[in-house]
C-alpha cells in the first residue's frame, strides 16, 4: 500500500522501456525484420544507458 505513491527511478523507467521494446521486436521478427532489428537496436542504446547509471 505504501508502494503506492513511491515514484519510479530512472532506472526503474529506463528498465520498463527496455522490456517493451524487446517485447516489440520478438513479436516483429515473425512479420517485419527490417523494424525488429530496429526496436533491438533501440533496446541495446537503452541498456547501455542503465549500465552508465550510478547504482
Amino acid at each position: 500500500m505504501f508502494g503506492l505513491f513511491k515514484k519510479k527511478s530512472e532506472k526503474e523507467k529506463l528498465q520498463a522501456e527496455y522490456k517493451k521494446l524487446l517485447e516489440d521486436a520478438h513479436r516483429l521478427s515473425t512479420t517485419n525484420r527490417k523494424l525488429s532489428d530496429q526496436k533491438t537496436y533501440e533496446a541495446d542504446q537503452i541498456l547501455k544507458k542503465i549500465d552508465q547509471l550510478p547504482e
